[in-house]
């Protein structure tokens, strides 16, 4: 019927909102959408879902401009999973907030294992633990076999994804990918592109301020879900634990997992990105810009009780900034929040759904 006429289809006294999922199958019901919205313009009326990042560009424009507000949802954050009513961390650091723990108890198994349960909404609420990793495995594979169209060779496309998972949560370009992969510099493009489409990836931009020079301007590469990387590297918890290159790698994908997902609902539309000086002398993990003034940052550490020295790009980035520093977050497997430095704490990660 939306095939055939789609203002029929909505005008058929829907109970709303309405909700149209997958809406880019018939692209022609955002034409209807537009107009049923011009005669009547009360809000939330339809809900439009699907993969925003392959048909805001399509061609022809986009009906929805000044008529639909565009979010990006991403996979559940613990806080979603677990359905507490949580204040954004980004505004109860700007809000100079208490940054308690969800659980003291928590340590840093507690903390792998739900960075490999990951926040896909079938994992983490319906299917039992013991089919968890056959899920997560054969969502990998119907990434590569089905979502293979257009010409990719899903032993290449296989090959560039595991190299992209190795290296989530790194600076990595894409010569060193094309490298590792055997593949060319247009095929890693085009896979790249590919996943950022899916929302299976996602780049945090390089930090520039003309108050900082010589700052590194590759962007840093993650998957959006520390589960789907653990499955595509074969990983359990304890292979997690067992391997420190992989454990920072996880626990960091995890954590941006987390602050990229409630990103989207804090005031001020924060800007997420990361900071690398083209020496390598000064890093940190995440750069969080409020309406182009307010700096974070935060460092996600594997330790239990961070000390200055895990502070000290924070320290340095804050005496750089001065007054547009509003805090720095060391964020930790500990039990405890505490004060390191001026402006600068450390927290547990669990504070993140407190």
């Amino acid at each position: 019927m939306f095939q055939a006429d789609p203002d029929a289809a909505l005008g058929r006294d829907l109970p709303e909102p309405v909700l149209l999922d997958e809406w880019q199958m018939v692209p022609e019901v955002l034409g209807a959408v537009k107009r049923a919205v011009d005669r009547d313009s009360r809000p939330g009326r339809f809900i439009l879902a699907g993969s925003l990042h392959t048909t805001l560009g399509t061609p022809g424009g986009w009906p929805g401009v000044g008529r639909v507000v565009s979010l990006e949802i991403w996979p559940l954050t613990v806080s979603e999973q677990k359905a507490t009513a949580t204040k954004p961390l980004i505004e109860r650091i700007v809000d100079g907030d208490d940054l308690r723990p969800a659980d003291p108890q928590l340590d840093i198994r507690d903390y792998v294992a739900l960075a490999v349960l990951g926040g896909f909404p079938e994992v983490a609420l319906v299917v039992p633990e013991s089919e968890r990793r056959a899920w997560l495995d054969g969502y990998v594979d119907g990434l590569i076999v089905r979502d293979v169209s257009g010409g990719r060779n899903p032993a290449l496309y296989r090959n560039f994804f595991n190299v992209y998972a190795a290296n989530s949560a790194g600076v990595v370009t894409d010569q060193k990918i094309r490298e590792s992969a055997r593949i060319n510099h247009r095929t890693v493009q085009a896979y790249g592109r590919h996943l950022l489409n899916l929302m299976v990836a996602d780049e945090l931009p390089a930090w520039h301020t003309n108050r900082l020079k010589r700052l590194a301007r590759s962007p840093k590469r993650y998957l959006t879900d520390s589960g789907l990387l653990a499955a595509a590297l074969g990983a359990d918890s304890e292979g997690v634990l067992r391997h420190g290159d992989l454990l920072g790698r996880v626990l960091e994908t995890f954590v941006v997992a987390q602050i990229r997902g409630e990103s989207v609902a804090v005031r001020g539309k924060p800007a997420l990105h990361h900071l690398r000086s083209g020496n390598g002398r000064h890093e940190v993990d995440l750069i969080v810009e409020i309406d182009a003034w307010q700096v974070l940052g935060i460092e996600i550490k594997a330790t239990s009780a961070p000390d200055r020295g895990d502070a000290r790009h924070l320290i340095w980035l804050r005496d750089q900034m001065g007054e547009r520093f509003v805090g720095g977050v060391v964020l930790h497997t500990g039990p405890w929040p505490y004060l390191i430095d001026d402006r600068i704490i450390a927290a547990p990660i669990s504070t993140l759904w407190a």
